[in-house]
């Protein structure tokens, strides 16, 4: 909406005080009728008795030099065509031309219809969120394979060992390449290229992690806990990890992202060195024959590793 402005000194103007107080009452409605319209400061003859002015308010306008009629000799104002023209209306920019009103209004459409947008593009994004938590939260429950690898209180009793030669083989680490800023996508692509052109160090993990029923888990990770991540495979190994995800996900519920377990992760400890002299005993008794020696050093190490992470995670959520 157009305004029509008077400056705060108008009160002691000479022509105001010449004008009078009721002339400038014609004048001021006048003047707001002129910028409603978008006519410049054009006053039609018309209008002047719907707003109580009298031929003699009209005249102190003239002769004050507030108003020209038709054939005035200022060079600043217009020539009215029938009516009258406001002096200097506008001077100093007060009041604004139909050209500029048309710019304002159509530069406050586009600026409310990119707000509106925005708002639009929030909230969608938003719902989509939502759902894939929502998804994500109500997944099957994890499958057999991936209950605790030794039933019982001690492994080798009670129960079988569920650690199979084949599932160390298939959880082989990643080897140690240049560290792109992020690590993006998830599980179902795990073996793709990262966004930087490069290999994908998380790669194996990634399979891993959704070989062990984990899917549908986001790998977009900060540049830090990317770096956590690698570090973590090269320190401890990629079936550790993997443990200490799917025992997270028993007792928590599994995350929308893999970022719920870089902590965990960078708190694992890597597996001991062999000792020399010391006896290995068969994964489970009873088995006809025994699992061979580093084979038995990494279950026995995996058990040790997930007690700590089962009782690290029961600390966190008693």
């Amino acid at each position: 909406m157009p305004w029509f402005k008077i400056d705060d000194s108008a009160h002691s103007h000479p022509k105001f005080i010449r004008a009078g107080n009721a002339a400038l009452g014609l004048w001021l409605r006048c003047g707001s009728y002129s910028a409603q319209h978008l006519l410049e400061g054009y006053i039609p003859k018309s209008v002047i008795k719907p707003f109580g002015g009298t031929p003699a308010q009209v005249r102190k306008l003239l002769e004050a030099g507030l108003w020209h009629e038709a054939g005035h000799d200022c060079d600043r104002c217009p020539q009215p065509a029938d009516g009258y023209m406001i002096h200097d209306f506008f001077e100093g920019g007060r009041n604004v031309t139909k050209t500029q009103h048309e710019a304002n209004r159509k530069g406050a459409a586009e600026r409310a219809a990119k707000s509106r947008e925005s708002k639009k593009r929030a909230d969608s994004e938003r719902e989509s969120n939502n759902i894939q938590y929502a998804t994500s939260s109500q997944m099957k429950p994890i499958r057999a394979r991936n209950e605790p690898y030794f039933q019982g209180s001690t492994a080798g009793q009670e129960g079988l060992s569920r650690r199979t030669p084949a599932d160390g083989a298939a959880l082989a680490h990643a080897a140690a390449m240049p560290v792109p800023s992020t690590s993006s996508g998830s599980t179902a692509a795990a073996g793709g290229p990262s966004g930087s052109g490069l290999p994908d160090q998380l790669a194996d993990l990634k399979r891993a992690i959704g070989a062990a029923g984990l899917s549908g888990i986001s790998w977009d990770l900060r540049e830090s806990a990317w770096e956590y991540t690698r570090q973590a495979i090269d320190r401890v190994g990629v079936p550790a990890m993997v443990a200490f995800a799917v025992n997270s996900a028993r007792l928590k519920g599994q995350p929308a992202g893999a970022s719920a377990w870089v902590q965990g992760w960078r708190s694992l400890e890597p597996a001991p060195e062999p000792q020399l002299g010391v006896s290995y005993l068969p994964a489970a008794v009873g088995l006809p024959n025994a699992v061979n020696r580093q084979q038995q050093e990494v279950d026995d190490w995996a058990s040790r590793a997930m007690s700590r992470a089962r009782a690290r995670m029961t600390e966190e959520n008693p």
